[in-house]
């Protein structure tokens, strides 16, 4: 089985980074990028993640206007919103719009793995 591909989109550079390193220290190939427009830009350039962990609250396009994008550009791409400054309105708006799983941060680095594995499996 090849490792589940992550891409992890948060305007917290330092954090997407940091995440992105522990993940691959757990056999996982992730990539992290600072908003909507890189991420795009990666898909384009055909580096299709399984699941995306993408940040609600961003500068420019937010997290639920990048989930619509990352949707409309491949509707297979499993994404999880990972944020600390959610609400319930913005997960019910996520899950009515294609979203996998809407979790808060500080979120135990455990449970999110699970929660990849279960969204690369669909």
């Amino acid at each position: 089985m090849t490792a589940h591909r992550i891409l992890i989109i948060d305007d917290e550079l330092d954090f997407g980074t940091t995440l992105a390193e522990r993940l691959e220290l757990r056999g996982f190939v992730a990539k992290a990028v600072g908003g909507a427009e890189e991420a795009m830009a990666a898909l384009a350039a055909d580096w299709r993640p399984d699941v995306v962990l993408l940040d609600l609250m961003m500068p420019g396009v937010d997290g639920l206007t990048t989930l619509d994008l990352i949707k409309q550009h491949d509707s297979r791409i499993q994404v999880i919103i990972l944020t600390g400054h959610g609400s319930t309105e913005s997960g019910i708006i996520g899950m009515q719009r294609g979203l996998f799983d809407y979790l808060m941060k500080p979120v135990d680095i455990g449970e999110l793995i699970v929660r990849i594995k279960e969204a690369g499996a669909r």
